[in-house]
Protein backbone atom coordinates (compact mmCIF):
# COMPACT_ATOMS: atom_id res chain seq x y z
CA UNK A 1 0.00 0.00 0.00
CA UNK A 2 1.28 3.47 -0.86
CA UNK A 3 1.11 6.49 1.44
CA UNK A 4 1.16 10.21 0.79
CA UNK A 5 4.41 11.68 2.10
CA UNK A 6 5.59 15.20 2.92
CA UNK A 7 8.76 16.76 4.24
CA UNK A 8 8.16 20.02 6.09
CA UNK A 9 10.63 22.73 7.08
CA UNK A 10 9.67 23.91 10.57
CA UNK A 11 10.56 27.02 12.62
CA UNK A 12 12.06 29.27 9.93
CA UNK A 13 10.65 31.79 7.48
CA UNK A 14 13.73 31.28 5.28
CA UNK A 15 13.93 28.38 2.85
CA UNK A 16 15.89 25.44 4.29
CA UNK A 17 16.51 27.41 7.48
CA UNK A 18 14.54 25.33 9.98
CA UNK A 19 14.26 21.73 11.15
CA UNK A 20 13.03 19.19 8.57
CA UNK A 21 10.29 16.71 9.44
CA UNK A 22 9.13 13.65 7.49
CA UNK A 23 5.36 13.02 7.60
CA UNK A 24 3.61 9.84 6.46
CA UNK A 25 -0.18 10.11 6.02
CA UNK A 26 -2.90 7.49 6.63
CA UNK A 27 -0.36 5.27 8.39
CA UNK A 28 -2.78 3.08 10.37
CA UNK A 29 -1.73 0.00 8.37
CA UNK A 30 1.94 0.37 9.36
CA UNK A 31 3.22 -1.60 12.34
CA UNK A 32 5.74 -0.38 14.89
CA UNK A 33 8.66 -2.16 13.23
CA UNK A 34 7.94 -0.48 9.89
CA UNK A 35 7.58 2.95 11.48
CA UNK A 36 10.84 2.52 13.37
CA UNK A 37 12.67 1.30 10.26
CA UNK A 38 11.43 4.23 8.17
CA UNK A 39 12.43 6.74 10.87
CA UNK A 40 15.92 5.23 10.92
CA UNK A 41 16.05 5.41 7.14
CA UNK A 42 15.06 9.09 6.90
CA UNK A 43 17.68 9.78 9.59
CA UNK A 44 15.94 13.05 10.51
CA UNK A 45 15.58 14.07 14.12
CA UNK A 46 11.90 13.02 13.88
CA UNK A 47 9.52 11.29 11.50
CA UNK A 48 5.78 11.28 12.14
CA UNK A 49 2.92 9.02 11.16
CA UNK A 50 -0.65 10.35 10.98
CA UNK A 51 -3.54 8.12 11.98
CA UNK A 52 -7.24 8.46 12.80
CA UNK A 53 -7.81 9.75 16.35
CA UNK A 54 -8.96 7.48 19.16
CA UNK A 55 -10.25 10.46 21.17
CA UNK A 56 -13.40 12.04 19.66
CA UNK A 57 -12.13 15.50 20.62
CA UNK A 58 -9.06 15.14 18.38
CA UNK A 59 -8.77 15.90 14.67
CA UNK A 60 -5.97 13.43 14.04
CA UNK A 61 -3.47 11.29 15.93
CA UNK A 62 0.29 11.42 15.48
CA UNK A 63 3.04 9.00 16.40
CA UNK A 64 6.49 10.56 16.63
CA UNK A 65 9.64 8.56 15.99
CA UNK A 66 13.33 9.39 16.17
CA UNK A 67 15.93 7.09 14.60
CA UNK A 68 16.32 5.48 18.03
CA UNK A 69 12.70 5.19 19.25
CA UNK A 70 9.27 6.71 19.79
CA UNK A 71 8.53 9.96 21.66
CA UNK A 72 5.26 10.84 23.44
CA UNK A 73 5.58 14.48 22.36
CA UNK A 74 7.84 16.78 20.37
CA UNK A 75 7.39 20.34 19.19
CA UNK A 76 8.59 20.66 15.61
CA UNK A 77 6.79 17.39 14.73
CA UNK A 78 3.60 18.88 16.18
CA UNK A 79 3.70 21.97 13.97
CA UNK A 80 5.06 20.15 10.93
CA UNK A 81 2.50 17.35 11.15
CA UNK A 82 -0.29 19.88 11.54
CA UNK A 83 0.85 21.81 8.48
CA UNK A 84 1.10 18.62 6.41
CA UNK A 85 -2.38 17.53 7.59
CA UNK A 86 -3.87 20.90 6.61
CA UNK A 87 -2.11 20.91 3.24
CA UNK A 88 -3.57 17.47 2.47
CA UNK A 89 -7.10 18.74 3.11
CA UNK A 90 -7.50 18.31 6.86
CA UNK A 91 -10.37 20.34 8.33
CA UNK A 92 -10.57 20.86 12.12
CA UNK A 93 -13.78 20.04 13.94
CA UNK A 94 -13.69 23.27 15.94
CA UNK A 95 -12.02 26.66 16.09
CA UNK A 96 -8.69 25.09 17.10
CA UNK A 97 -6.89 22.07 15.69
CA UNK A 98 -6.54 19.29 18.26
CA UNK A 99 -3.73 16.77 17.95
CA UNK A 100 -3.71 13.49 19.81
CA UNK A 101 -0.29 12.14 20.77
CA UNK A 102 1.43 10.23 23.55
CA UNK A 103 0.99 12.98 26.15
CA UNK A 104 -2.70 13.44 25.32
CA UNK A 105 -4.42 16.26 23.43
CA UNK A 106 -2.48 19.30 22.22
CA UNK A 107 -4.24 22.40 20.88
CA UNK A 108 -2.84 24.19 17.84
CA UNK A 109 -3.82 27.61 16.55
CA UNK A 110 -2.82 29.82 13.64
CA UNK A 111 -3.35 30.45 9.98
CA UNK A 112 -1.18 30.91 6.95
CA UNK A 113 2.30 29.43 7.32
CA UNK A 114 2.66 30.19 11.03
CA UNK A 115 1.18 27.88 13.68
CA UNK A 116 1.50 27.61 17.46
CA UNK A 117 0.87 24.78 19.91
CA UNK A 118 -0.16 25.07 23.54
CA UNK A 119 2.78 23.95 25.66
CA UNK A 120 1.81 20.73 27.46
CA UNK A 121 2.38 20.47 31.21
CA UNK A 122 5.81 19.39 32.38
CA UNK A 123 6.02 15.73 33.32
CA UNK A 124 9.06 16.50 35.46
CA UNK A 125 10.19 19.87 36.78
CA UNK A 126 12.29 21.31 39.57
CA UNK A 127 15.89 20.85 40.60
CA UNK A 128 18.21 18.34 38.98
CA UNK A 129 20.01 16.15 41.49
CA UNK A 130 23.59 17.29 42.22
CA UNK A 131 25.37 14.40 40.49
CA UNK A 132 23.44 14.83 37.25
CA UNK A 133 23.76 18.59 37.40
CA UNK A 134 27.54 18.26 37.76
CA UNK A 135 27.67 15.83 34.83
CA UNK A 136 25.59 18.12 32.59
CA UNK A 137 27.70 21.19 33.34
CA UNK A 138 30.97 19.27 32.95
CA UNK A 139 29.87 18.07 29.50
CA UNK A 140 28.83 21.58 28.47
CA UNK A 141 31.89 23.22 30.01
CA UNK A 142 29.89 26.08 31.56
CA UNK A 143 28.89 27.61 34.85
CA UNK A 144 25.11 27.95 34.91
CA UNK A 145 22.83 30.48 36.50
CA UNK A 146 20.22 27.75 36.98
CA UNK A 147 19.56 24.13 36.01
CA UNK A 148 16.11 22.51 36.12
CA UNK A 149 14.10 19.68 34.64
CA UNK A 150 11.87 20.88 31.79
CA UNK A 151 10.66 17.45 30.71
CA UNK A 152 7.44 17.41 28.67
CA UNK A 153 8.10 14.05 27.10
CA UNK A 154 11.58 13.89 25.53
CA UNK A 155 13.38 14.32 28.89
CA UNK A 156 15.01 17.75 28.60
CA UNK A 157 17.17 19.37 31.26
CA UNK A 158 17.15 23.18 31.00
CA UNK A 159 20.33 25.20 31.56
CA UNK A 160 20.28 29.00 31.90
CA UNK A 161 23.60 30.75 31.20
CA UNK A 162 24.64 34.39 31.37
CA UNK A 163 24.34 35.38 27.72
CA UNK A 164 23.45 34.38 24.18
CA UNK A 165 27.13 34.68 23.29
CA UNK A 166 27.93 32.00 25.86
CA UNK A 167 25.31 29.74 24.29
CA UNK A 168 26.87 30.20 20.85
CA UNK A 169 30.39 29.50 22.15
CA UNK A 170 29.50 26.06 23.54
CA UNK A 171 31.66 23.14 22.44
CA UNK A 172 30.34 20.21 24.51
CA UNK A 173 32.59 17.32 25.45
CA UNK A 174 30.25 14.32 25.36
CA UNK A 175 32.97 12.03 26.67
CA UNK A 176 31.96 13.61 30.01
CA UNK A 177 28.43 12.17 29.63
CA UNK A 178 25.51 12.54 27.18
CA UNK A 179 22.29 14.25 28.19
CA UNK A 180 19.19 15.82 26.68
CA UNK A 181 20.06 19.44 27.38
CA UNK A 182 18.48 22.74 26.33
CA UNK A 183 20.76 25.75 26.94
CA UNK A 184 19.43 29.31 26.84
CA UNK A 185 20.96 32.76 27.25
CA UNK A 186 19.70 36.29 26.59
CA UNK A 187 20.88 38.85 24.07
CA UNK A 188 21.56 42.37 25.31
CA UNK A 189 18.57 44.60 24.66
CA UNK A 190 18.48 45.66 21.03
CA UNK A 191 21.53 43.58 20.07
CA UNK A 192 19.63 41.02 18.00
CA UNK A 193 16.24 40.51 16.37
CA UNK A 194 15.65 37.67 18.83
CA UNK A 195 15.59 37.98 22.62
CA UNK A 196 17.39 34.74 23.49
CA UNK A 197 19.58 32.09 21.86
CA UNK A 198 18.87 28.40 22.42
CA UNK A 199 20.88 25.27 21.65
CA UNK A 200 19.68 21.71 22.27
CA UNK A 201 21.78 18.56 22.49
CA UNK A 202 20.77 14.91 22.77
CA UNK A 203 22.71 11.66 22.48
CA UNK A 204 25.80 13.65 21.52
CA UNK A 205 24.11 15.46 18.62
CA UNK A 206 22.72 18.98 18.20
CA UNK A 207 19.10 19.55 17.15
CA UNK A 208 18.54 22.47 14.74
CA UNK A 209 15.32 23.92 16.22
CA UNK A 210 13.40 22.31 19.06
CA UNK A 211 9.78 23.03 19.94
CA UNK A 212 9.49 20.80 22.99
CA UNK A 213 12.60 22.26 24.63
CA UNK A 214 11.51 25.81 23.90
CA UNK A 215 8.11 24.99 25.40
CA UNK A 216 9.74 23.65 28.56
CA UNK A 217 12.13 26.59 28.80
CA UNK A 218 9.21 29.02 28.47
CA UNK A 219 7.17 27.35 31.21
CA UNK A 220 10.21 27.39 33.50
CA UNK A 221 11.62 30.84 32.86
CA UNK A 222 8.40 32.81 32.38
CA UNK A 223 7.11 31.16 35.54
CA UNK A 224 10.29 32.16 37.37
CA UNK A 225 10.03 35.76 36.18
CA UNK A 226 13.28 35.51 34.20
CA UNK A 227 11.69 36.00 30.76
CA UNK A 228 8.67 38.10 29.68
CA UNK A 229 5.39 36.55 28.61
CA UNK A 230 6.19 37.18 24.94
CA UNK A 231 9.64 36.76 23.40
CA UNK A 232 11.44 35.36 20.36
CA UNK A 233 14.03 32.59 20.61
CA UNK A 234 16.71 32.08 17.97
CA UNK A 235 18.00 28.54 17.49
CA UNK A 236 20.21 26.79 14.96
CA UNK A 237 22.61 29.71 14.48
CA UNK A 238 25.63 27.56 15.29
CA UNK A 239 24.51 25.06 12.62
CA UNK A 240 23.90 27.64 9.89
CA UNK A 241 20.12 27.60 10.40
CA UNK A 242 17.74 30.51 10.91
CA UNK A 243 15.30 29.06 13.42
CA UNK A 244 12.86 31.37 15.21
CA UNK A 245 10.45 30.27 17.92
CA UNK A 246 7.73 32.71 18.99
CA UNK A 247 6.59 32.41 22.61
CA UNK A 248 3.37 34.05 23.82
CA UNK A 249 1.63 33.42 27.13
CA UNK A 250 -2.03 34.41 27.52
CA UNK A 251 -4.83 33.48 29.90
CA UNK A 252 -5.29 30.15 28.12
CA UNK A 253 -1.81 28.74 27.61
CA UNK A 254 1.82 29.31 26.77
CA UNK A 255 1.92 29.19 22.97
CA UNK A 256 4.97 27.99 21.07
CA UNK A 257 4.88 29.09 17.46
CA UNK A 258 6.77 29.18 14.22
CA UNK A 259 6.61 28.83 10.48
CA UNK A 260 6.02 25.44 8.86
CA UNK A 261 6.42 25.01 5.12
CA UNK A 262 6.10 21.83 3.04
CA UNK A 263 9.25 21.45 0.93
CA UNK A 264 8.94 17.93 -0.50
CA UNK A 265 5.74 16.05 -1.36
CA UNK A 266 5.34 12.63 -2.89
CA UNK A 267 4.36 9.03 -2.30
CA UNK A 268 5.92 6.45 -0.03
CA UNK A 269 5.96 3.23 -2.06
CA UNK A 270 4.48 0.13 -0.50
Amino acid sequence: MTHDFDQVDVFSSQRFGGNPLAVVHAADDLDDATMAAFARWTNLSETTFLLPPTDPAADYRVRIWTPSGELPFAGHPTLGSCRAWLERGGVPKGERIVQECGVGLVEIRGDGERLAFAAPPLLRSGEVDPAERESVLAALGVDALAVEWIDNGPGWVGVLVASAEEVLSLAPDWSRGTHKVAVIGAYASGAHEADVEVRCFFDGFEDPVTGSANAGLALWLIGAGVLPESYVASQGTAMGRTGRVFIDRDEEATWVGGYARPTISGVLAG
